[in-house]
């Protein structure tokens, strides 16, 4: 009833304005009427600027203003300023009831003003609009100038049709002209082609309510302008299914893409990306344009040879581990306890006063609201190069830099810790004493209470700038044969990164350098320090505080150079994250082609069988194969307790062998004669029972001779 009630207000007050804008002639003032009002021309010349810039916000004070003035001698300049007018839709109202005004005043108005327009308006058929969003607004202002009766239909009519047959004839294609049809049809279809949104018809016919219709145009002038916008949409319809087909298309092709490469393209995911937003608008003006001129939306052809989704159009990586959290042989985590330890975190923020972290907390971090798969994707995407050129820059880079030289990362900081201790031996001793304490007794925490309460000490204790940067170093520099600490500091580390993020983002930043230093150095030495290196960055990668695009570009490394250590080092990442990496929805692709990489190059290289065996374990391990379900057999009871005696019980030792009353032969003995051996069932059954010796162990063969012997 809403709807209906503006409707009906909307078509009054536009009757009524039109019946005072038709009838202005006889009602105009006399020549001695402006005798009295204003004629200086510097309020004059002033008020025609304010025309030029005019708003609704400034329609109370140009009335009053207009009223005061004589523009007599202004009318040519005040037509143009309103044509030359920079107007919103908003304000297209107040420049009509301004336009109204000078009509109702001023007889040469209303021709002045039509001279103006056609010297803007007209177009032709192949000329490009420069500017749309003027031609939106000038097009809806001219229009409803003509329906409010400032023009008569005779004067009005022609430039306007002529305008909207050029914007619609000459856009059968491209259709860059649909917002300024949608927003004409919006304001002045009802007036000129009698239009009603769909859903409101079907309201008014659902509950008996008539809409109200305008009576400007009769219904056969209506009729020609309705079938003009008809022939419109039945191109923007042809242009939308031709659309969608390229954009299938394109999927199409990233999807085979995705499964033979594992990635794409920086430009072919932009091209899909703007092809994707273009045809997402286009949709939207389709369905808008349906509702208005009162059309059923096209049917979108889909390809049954290409798996799709709920969204027909959304780029997806299609694997089984989408949806693995329904099915336990499908999740990410082995078991409900592992998946506990990696992501049931405590909140320190929980119960710890915030004045304890709040500066800490304060250190920018990465933006959390990205989902992971556009994460992924664009870091991806960052990191595509080829690797022999990326080696290359990245050890100029560190030989450039200085970072590294000769020396091992964790021999520079085991020296800067030295050099440190040398030089506060004398200050802070309290604090540095407590401080020692916790770094010596993080080696004794190898449970998931103990770690997680020396998160809580560290943060209620601890929590200063030079005390994380020790926490850190402390962390990196884990003794390589303490591999089993590497979980806890894990998650220790993650348990502080929403109070302490730099101490992740440290920790990352140094073992993304030592892992560069080993790939750069490429000796055959120090394998349990690289281990212990690729195996922390597995464990920071599960609980999501290493990014997933590092990870796997730190094991495309790995396999662009797949010998001795590298073998090991990839083999170990695989080991702690593979399995993550390889079953999670957003990294799933990208880790089944590195796998299969891994497992071609095992097959065209000539490894020692021991590098053999590690690459195929850790390849079983991420991929493990599908092994179908053992499957119970269902037998009778009588049959279940029938092998229940022969199978079981009688393998059980009396515990006085000298008594043969309470030997289990004896026991089974008595408990086989009371079964019914008359049913010829039981008796054949049993009967396979005790021929299937192989059933039994070697050593319990003599107790079914024994049984048989009675």
């Amino acid at each position: 009833m809403l709807f209906i009630n503006e409707v009906s207000e909307k078509l009054k007050l536009k009757a009524e304005l039109r019946s005072i804008n038709a009838n202005a002639d006889a009602n105009r003032p006399e020549e001695s009427f402006f005798s009295k009002l204003d004629s200086s021309l510097k309020k004059n010349t002033a008020f025609i600027k304010r025309l030029r810039n005019m708003t609704d916000a400034q329609k109370d004070s140009l009335i009053k203003d207009m009223n005061m003035l004589n523009l007599t001698k202004y009318i040519s300049e005040a037509a143009a300023a309103i044509v030359d007018a920079k107007l919103k839709m908003s304000d297209v109202n107040t420049a009509v009831q301004i336009c109204s005004i000078l009509h109702q005043r001023y007889s040469e108005f209303s021709a002045q003003l039509l001279e103006h327009w056609q010297k803007v308006l007209p177009m032709k058929k192949d000329e490009k609009i420069s500017n749309p969003s003027k031609i939106r607004v000038d097009l809806r202002f001219y229009a409803e100038l003509v329906s409010s009766g400032v023009f008569s239909l005779r004067e009005g009519l022609p430039l306007l049709g002529n305008l909207l047959t050029v914007l619609t004839a000459s856009d059968k294609e491209e259709h860059g002209n649909v917002n300024i049809l949608l927003s004409f049809c919006r304001h002045c279809g009802e007036d000129y082609a009698g239009l009603a949104p769909r859903k409101y018809r079907i309201l008014s016919e659902k509950f008996g309510v008539e809409i109200p219709k305008s009576d400007f145009l009769p219904a056969d002038r209506q009729k020609g302008l309705r079938n003009l916008l008809k022939e419109y949409y039945k191109s923007l319809c042809k242009h939308l299914i031709k659309d969608y087909k390229v954009l299938q298309n394109m999927e199409k092709q990233n999807h085979r893409i995705l499964q033979t490469k594992g990635e794409l393209s920086v430009e072919r995911k932009e091209k899909f990306e703007s092809t994707q937003t273009a045809f997402q608008k286009l949709l939207s003006n389709t369905q808008q344009f349906a509702d208005i001129v009162d059309e059923n939306m096209p049917d979108l052809p889909k390809d049954e040879s290409f798996p799709q989704d709920n969204e027909s159009t959304t780029l997806d990586v299609h694997n089984r581990f989408k949806d693995g959290e329904a099915d336990g042989s499908l999740s990410i985590w082995e078991d409900d306890d592992t998946r506990c330890f990696y992501e049931n975190l405590p909140d320190l923020k929980a119960f710890i006063p915030g004045i304890l972290f709040k500066d800490s907390s304060q250190v920018p971090l990465q933006n959390q609201n990205d989902s992971a798969e556009e994460k992924l994707e664009e870091d991806l995407s960052k990191l595509e190069i080829e690797d022999a050129e990326l080696l290359e820059v990245e050890a100029e880079e560190l030989k450039d830099s200085g970072k590294i030289d000769d020396k091992d990362l964790t021999e520079t900081l085991m020296q800067e810790i030295e050099d440190t201790e040398e030089e506060s031996a004398v200050i802070n001793t309290a604090n540095k004493l407590l401080l020692d304490g916790f770094l010596t007794s993080l080696l004794n925490c190898v449970n998931r209470e103990i770690i997680d309460q020396a998160a809580v000490d560290f943060c209620m204790n601890l929590n200063t700038r030079p005390n994380r940067k020790k926490l850190v170093r402390s962390l990196f520099l884990v003794p390589r044969t303490r591999l089993d600490l590497l979980p806890f500091y894990a998650r220790f580390v993650a348990t502080l990164n929403p109070c302490m993020p730099d101490i992740a983002a440290d920790l990352v930043a140094m073992l993304k350098q030592d892992f560069k230093f080993h790939i750069k150095k490429k000796d055959q030495i120090n394998i349990e320090s690289k281990v212990k290196t690729v195996r922390f960055i597995g464990e920071l990668v599960k609980f999501k505080v290493f990014p997933k695009s590092e990870a796997l570009f730190c094991l495309k490394l790995l396999l662009s150079d797949f010998i001795h250590h590298h073998i090991e080092m990839a083999c170990n990442l695989l080991e702690t994250c593979g399995r993550f990496l390889f079953r999670a929805p957003d990294s799933h692709q990208r880790t089944k082609v590195l796998l299969e990489q891994m497992m071609r190059k095992k097959s065209v290289m000539p490894l020692d069988s021991r590098y053999t065996t590690m690459i195929e374990n850790a390849f079983y391990y991420c991929n493990p194969p599908e092994v179908a379900p053992i499957v119970k057999v269902e037998r009778p009871p009588m049959h279940e307790y029938i092998r229940k005696l022969l199978y079981r019980d009688l393998a059980k030792n009396s515990t006085d062998k000298s008594s043969e009353k309470y030997s289990s032969s004896a026991k089974v003995l008595r408990q086989m004669r009371k079964l019914d051996w008359d049913d010829p069932e039981t008796a054949a059954y049993i009967t396979k029972c005790l021929t299937a010796v192989w059933n039994v162990k070697y050593y319990n063969i003599r107790c079914v001779a024994n049984l048989l012997a009675g």
